[in-house]
């Protein structure tokens, strides 16, 4: 009874998707320069000029809803926004949950950062976001992890002395550390790119943004989006 009941909440979802005038699109919010708040209080950065364009290439109209990182997929499966675009790195475990596009980056690094060099990642206190592939790397080696609900958290806590180091996207790292004390100690490539997740009763319309993506491969444009913000992972 409950795998029917869960099967008829899916079939609803995707009805209510399928007819929707408006794509919501969730995003954290707060991962520069994949996406943050500007100034004006919008959502900005990488992910905001990728999804709209995206949107204009699939004909949709789309508007922006931004989620905390811990719930975002959670609440992608419940209805209160249609995808997810926010610096998702794609995994063999989020895909029995979730249906991802094709990747609109190529896998690009994590790094460690710390406030002194020669500190030894695998034996220390790391900081990382939760519910990140950073974090579930840092559980598989023999370092203490200590996850926080935001990258900013996590950056904090090196700065205080509360851990010894980091690990997050280099991307996001990158100008933190050229203009602060921390220096990096290390790369690791995780995951396998970053794309759009949607629910698995989604197909058409995930079919949709990733013809769209396809679309910008194929003419430059996205690895020229890439470059403006400064993302390592060109195709």
């Amino acid at each position: 009874m409950k795998s029917l009941l869960l099967g008829s909440a899916a079939l609803a979802l995707s009805a209510t998707f399928a007819m929707a005038d408006t794509i919501r699109l969730g995003t954290e919010g707060a991962y520069p320069p994949y996406n943050f708040i500007n100034d004006a209080g919008e959502v900005d950065g990488f992910e905001r000029e990728l999804g709209d364009e995206l949107c204009k290439r699939a004909e949709l109209t789309c508007e922006w809803v931004t989620n905390d990182w811990d719930s975002i997929i959670p609440n992608l499966l419940s209805g209160n926004y249609d995808a997810i675009i926010a610096g998702m790195s794609i995994t063999d475990e989020r895909k029995e949950v979730v249906s991802f596009t094709e990747g609109y980056t190529k896998p690009s690094p994590s790094a460690y950062a710390a406030l002194s060099e020669g500190v030894d990642v695998n034996a220390s206190v790391v900081a990382a976001q939760s519910g990140t592939i950073q974090a579930a790397h840092v559980a598989e080696t023999g370092a203490t992890l200590v996850e926080f609900p935001t990258p900013d958290e996590t950056i904090a806590a090196v700065n205080s002395g509360e851990v010894d180091v980091v690990l997050s996207d280099k991307d996001f790292l990158a100008p933190i550390v050229e203009e602060s004390d921390l220096v990096f100690l290390g790369d690791v490539y995780l995951g396998g790119g970053i794309g759009m997740a949607f629910r698995q009763s989604d197909d058409e319309m995930r079919g949709k943004f990733d013809a769209a993506i396809a679309s910008m491969k194929e003419d430059g444009s996205l690895n020229e989006l890439l470059d403006k913000w400064e993302i390592e992972g060109k195709f």
